[in-house]
C-alpha cells in the first residue's frame, strides 16, 4: 500500500537555520500522527512542505506516491486560526465551499446540487449548521475554527493536515472534533497529521508522535516518546513525565512547564 506520506532524509532550512534534518517518516493511510514540540521547532513548516509550498533543502518527500503539489484536492488543510475582517462578505457555507473549488482558480465544482450536499454534510459533521448563513467575520474564533475544519473535510481528502485545530474550542467542541477525526480516518482511511501543543485531547486516537526540539526529533508511539528519558534527551535538561489517570503532564527543570494539555478523557 502506498504511504500517504513518505519522507526520506528530509531537511528543512529557513532563514539560514536548519530546523530539522535526516527525517525519515512513512505515514500509512488511516494513521493518526501527532506532531509536538516548542515554538520554532518546525511543526508548521512540516505541513508547509507537505502542502507543496516549501521545497526540502535535502532528501525527498512524497504525498500519495507523488511530489507534494500546491492546491492538491486530495489534501485537506486546517490552518492556524487567524482573524477575519468583520466586513468580509463571506458566509459560513461559502467558506466551507472553498474546500471544494477554492484551489480551482475560480472554476466552480461540477454539479451545484452535489456541492450543496457536500457543504451541508460537512457543516453537519462539525455541528455548525446554524453558522451556514452567518457572516464569517462576525463569528467567534471557535466558530470560525469549526468552519475551517468543515472546509478541510468537504473535499473528501485522503490526507488531512491540521495545525492547532482545537484552538479556541471549548472541551465539548474539542471532543466533537476529535471524535469526528477518529471516525474519518477509521471509515475513510484518511491519514491525519495533527500539529498541537496539547497531546491529551488526541492521546486516545494518536498512533504515533513526532516530537521536534531544536533540530532533534523522536518518532514512536506515545508510550515510547512521552517518557522522562526521551524528553530529557531532546530538551537537554531534566524533564519529568507524569501520568495522571489517562493524562500526560510534562514538567521541566525547576518546575518549568514544558508541555501539558487538557481535553477528552
Amino acid at each position: 500500500m502506498t504511504p500517504s506520506i513518505r519522507l526520506s532524509g528530509a531537511e528543512v532550512r529557513r532563514g539560514g537555520r536548519t530546523l530539522w534534518t535526516g527525517l525519515d517518516l512513512d505515514v500509512a493511510p488511516g494513521e493518526f500522527v501527532t506532531v509536538l514540540g516548542p515554538n520554532g521547532s518546525g511543526k508548521t513548516t512540516l505541513l508547509t512542505v507537505l502542502l507543496g509550498l516549501l521545497p526540502l533543502a535535502a532528501g525527498t518527500c512524497e504525498v500519495s506516491g507523488s511530489a507534494p503539489r500546491r492546491g492538491s484536492a486530495d489534501v485537506g488543510y486546517v490552518p492556524q486560526q487567524t482573524s477575519v475582517d468583520p466586513l468580509t462578505p463571506l458566509r459560513g457555507r461559502d467558506l466551507v465551499g472553498l474546500g471544494l473549488d477554492g484551489h480551482r482558480f475560480g472554476l466552480p465544482f461540477r454539479g451545484r446540487a452535489e456541492r450543496t450536499r457536500r457543504v451541508h454534510e460537512a457543516l453537519l459533521q462539525v455541528d455548525a449548521l446554524e453558522l451556514a448563513d452567518a457572516p464569517v467575520g462576525a463569528l467567534s474564533g471557535g466558530e470560525q475554527q469549526r468552519l475551517r475544519i468543515a472546509q478541510a473535510l468537504v473535499g473528501d481528502p485522503g490526507l488531512l493536515l491540521a495545525d492547532e485545530p482545537l484552538h479556541s474550542l471549548d472541551l465539548a467542541r474539542q471532543r466533537t472534533v476529535v471524535e469526528l477525526l477518529e471516525r474519518r480516518r477509521r471509515d475513510h482511511g484518511t491519514a491525519i497529521v495533527f500539529v498541537t501543543h496539547e497531546l491529551n485531547p488526541v492521546l486516545p486516537v494518536t498512533d504515533r508522535v513526532l516530537y521536534l526540539v531544536d533540530g532533534q526529533f523522536r518518532i514512536g508511539t506515545p508510550d515510547e516518546v512521552m517518557t522522562s528519558e526521551t524528553l530529557s534527551e531532546l530538551y537537554r535538561t531534566d524533564v519529568d513525565v507524569v501520568r495522571v489517570r489517562d493524562r500526560i503532564v510534562v514538567v521541566g527543570a525547576e518546575d518549568r512547564l514544558v508541555h501539558t494539555g487538557g481535553g477528552p478523557r
